[in-house]
């Protein structure tokens, strides 16, 4: 394979807008072309597989590259599947409720809240979400037998987050979405390491590798592949001096402009 390019996307600034919550026609088409030219296309995401609606699959991707790297899918074929045992995810859930953060515990078959009687805005946000998708976070947190792959969490000013960050830092990397909003996934996975386990199993070349994302926790992925993208709506605007290209903003048709810009189509 090694005439083929491949391409991986973030989906939240990235395929799918912030601002209209849809994916632009133009992105559809184009990734569906370069599949056609014989590239590879690939989603490398935070979300798990349960998060990821019909309608984004439906594009056509000839895989997926999940939870930050701990899940990778080809030709509908699991590849990897991290999770974590349930000692460790204890050890989460116990410091996340002692520590008063609202914790979203995610794998792929499952989502979890911690009560959601005492979810914060931002979370009951996301709670709310799942319901009205049709998908109910009824999974019992305290049960022996759950599990779950990574975590987000939600601090607040009660919140006793240098404890919590303590005790679960042997087991994951905490990426900073934002002073009040933090991603948790397993120490060794990322979007980088997904992307390197790919390459390998495809037998494709790094400098045929290209990634597009826009915000902080795309950063593993775009420092790895030496063609790094930018979505033009990326925040914080200091991502623009991180990589190789910046293009258009989603609603600018930007990943259309990508794919032409390095001749996928």
């Amino acid at each position: 394979m090694t005439d083929t390019k491949i391409m991986f996307f973030d989906i939240d600034g990235t395929l799918l807008s912030e601002e209209t919550k849809q994916i632009p026609e133009s992105a559809i088409r184009s990734i569906r072309q370069a599949r056609t030219n014989g590239h590879k296309m690939f989603i490398n995401t935070g979300r798990c597989l349960n998060n990821i609606d019909s309608y984004i699959l439906d594009i056509g991707f000839d895989g997926l590259i999940c939870a930050c790297g701990t899940h990778i899918i080809y030709n509908n074929q699991d590849l990897l599947y991290i999770t974590q045992p349930p000692e460790i995810c204890s050890i989460v859930v116990n410091y996340g409720l002692s520590c008063h953060l609202d914790v979203v515990f995610e794998a792929r078959t499952h989502i979890g809240f911690t009560p959601v009687e005492t979810l914060r805005p931002s979370a009951y946000e996301l709670y709310k979400s799942c319901i009205d998708r049709g998908f109910i976070p009824d999974m019992d947190i305290l049960s022996k037998d759950f599990f779950f792959d990574k975590f987000v969490v939600w601090i607040e000013e009660n919140s006793d987050f240098p404890t919590f960050l303590n005790a679960v830092s042997p087991y994951f990397v905490c990426i900073d979405r934002s002073d009040s909003f933090k991603e948790f996934v397993p120490r060794g996975y990322s979007k980088a390491s997904g992307i390197q386990f790919l390459l390998n199993k495809l037998n494709i070349p790094l400098n045929h590798a290209y990634a597009v994302g826009d915000s902080n926790n795309d950063l593993p992925m775009l420092e790895y592949v030496p063609n790094s993208i930018a979505m033009g709506n990326s925040q914080p605007v200091s991502l623009f001096e991180k990589v190789r290209y910046v293009t258009r903003s989603v609603e600018e048709d930007g990943i259309e402009h990508a794919l032409q810009h390095f001749h996928f189509i």
